[in-house]
């Protein structure tokens, strides 16, 4: 399926919306719709939703950093349908972009829409510091909880300061290896 035909179709299902999605040519072929932030939950629900679309699975969320550039930020969502009975007539792809600002990073959650979206929004949360309005429970998910900053940020500092550290031999002499048997023996018996 083409762009121009998801993007008729979106047309047809959302007629207040003129302007708020367009299809955009992609070098790799993949069919590609650029939509608004302010329609991207409406534009989810009718690409799942649609019996002539049935995109009924999100496959991933990638962000890209475009610093200095304004805006900063760009979503990818990769969706899927696959074709099988009651999603759609044939597999197919889709790549949904959605551009955001680099001031204050928010974004309506689609984990509502598609539940796979709930640990991708996360990660992006994690790693790009883009909120997502909305989601359930949006916190870190593979960086420390104590963690300062987005480390997949173009800004962010290369230069960690950590206090070098130092760590015992993990290999024990012989005498040690026979000293630490026959105190763990010992401990054996007198327990």
């Amino acid at each position: 399926m083409k762009a121009t035909a998801i993007i008729d179709a979106l047309s047809r299902a959302l007629p207040g919306e003129p302007g708020r999605f367009q299809a955009v040519e992609s070098p790799d072929g993949m069919p590609t719709i650029v939509v608004d932030l302010g329609s991207l939950i409406a534009v989810g629900g009718v690409l799942r939703d649609d019996p002539a679309l049935g995109f009924a699975f999100l496959a991933d969320i990638a962000a890209i950093d475009f610093y200095p550039r304004d805006p900063r930020f760009e979503l990818s969502y990769l969706l899927a349908c696959p074709g099988v009975s009651g999603y759609g007539a044939t597999p197919k792809r889709l790549r949904m972009k959605v551009a955001v600002g680099g001031e204050d990073p928010h974004v309506p959650s689609l984990s509502g829409v598609w539940a796979s979206a709930d640990w991708a929004e996360r990660e992006t949360y994690d790693f790009f510091g883009i909120y997502f309005d909305g989601h359930p429970d949006l916190r870190r998910i593979l960086m420390p909880e104590d963690w300062d900053g987005f480390p997949l940020r173009k800004d962010y500092p290369i230069q960690i300061k950590e206090p070098v550290k130092t760590y015992s031999p993990l290999q024990v002499s012989e005498e040690e290896f026979v000293a630490n048997i026959e105190a763990a023996r010992s401990r054996a018996r007198d327990e």
